[in-house]
C-alpha cells in the first residue's frame, strides 16, 4: 500500500546530529526523512495512546498510566543517535 505524504517540514538541527541521523537511517536502509518519521512516531506513540486512552479514563487513571509507561519505556529511541 502506497501512503501519500501530505505535509513538508523544515527545520534546522546541528550538523553532528544530522550526520548521526545519516548514519542511523542507512544502518537501517531508510532516507532521512523516513527515519525522522520514524523516530518522531516512536517518541509520540505513548501520548498518542494515552490522548485515545484519556477519553475514557479519569484523570487519575490517566496519571497512573503515563507513570507506568514511562518507567516501562527507558530511553528514548533518538538518544541512541548522540555519539
Amino acid at each position: 500500500m502506497v501512503t501519500t505524504k501530505t505535509a513538508t517540514l523544515t527545520f534546522r538541527i546541528d550538523t553532528g546530529v544530522k550526520e548521526a541521523l545519516r548514519t542511523a537511517a542507512q544502518q537501517e536502509h531508510r532516507s532521512i526523512a523516513n527515519m525522522v518519521e520514524v523516530l518522531i512516531r516512536g517518541a509520540t506513540a505513548g501520548a498518542m495512546a494515552s490522548l485515545s486512552k484519556s477519553r475514557h479514563q479519569s484523570p487519575e487513571q490517566e496519571r497512573s498510566g503515563n507513570n507506568q509507561q514511562r518507567q516501562q519505556k527507558g530511553a528514548m529511541p533518538w538518544r541512541r543517535l548522540t555519539t
